[in-house]
């Protein structure tokens, strides 16, 4: 299937280039990524989503190796190849997550040995949060052991906007990048 809107493509427009440039990290000097460039399509939306987006990334409670385990989960359940490819190419080795990790947030139940008590309540609270959109009173509970107040609700909006970027990558069909890493299956 081609993807649905076409990104913009070099030459860029100085505003565009500028703003393509404030998605990625400082210091990078790769292509920006295709889902960049595609909001890009948007100027004003992308500017306000990449103000959310940013902050969660760099500004926030959790973890690294948290924020990559609830963004792969989501991403996984959600079956967006496009966003746990580039993040589990991007962050997942200085989140500290191991190989075996980063194949079961695809693939793995919350109780694998592979995960701590921490991260086996992340991920029931995602797998709860993907099949209703709620979280059950022993879920909060398990979470509530792991993580304050401030850091719950970093969770809830974290997994949610990920649900939502695997909604735009996923509903414009847009193509892994070829760097990033193939979705396990199975």
């Amino acid at each position: 299937m081609k993807q649905r809107i076409e990104g913009v493509v070099p030459p860029y427009a100085p505003e565009t280039d500028r703003s393509l440039r404030r998605w990625m990290p400082p210091g990078v000097t790769q292509e920006p990524l295709m889902l960049f460039k595609v909001l890009e399509r948007h100027p004003e939306l992308a500017s306000r989503m990449r103000a959310l987006g940013s902050g969660l990334l760099a500004h926030g409670r959790l973890s690294d190796a948290d924020r990559e385990i609830v963004i792969a989960r989501v991403c996984a359940r959600c079956g967006c190849a496009y966003e746990w490819g580039v993040h589990m190419a991007s962050y997942a080795e200085t989140a500290g997550l191991t190989p075996r990790q980063v194949a079961r947030t695809a693939t793995g139940t919350p109780d694998d040995p592979a995960w701590s008590p921490r991260q086996t309540a992340l991920l029931r609270a995602v797998d709860e949060l993907h099949a209703g959109s709620r979280l059950g009173d022993a879920t909060w509970e398990g979470l509530r052991k792991h993580l304050g107040e401030a850091e719950a609700l970093e969770f809830l909006v974290l997994a949610g906007w990920y649900r939502t970027i695997a909604y735009v990558a996923n509903g414009l069909d847009i193509e892994p990048e070829p760097w990033a890493l193939a979705l396990p299956t199975g």
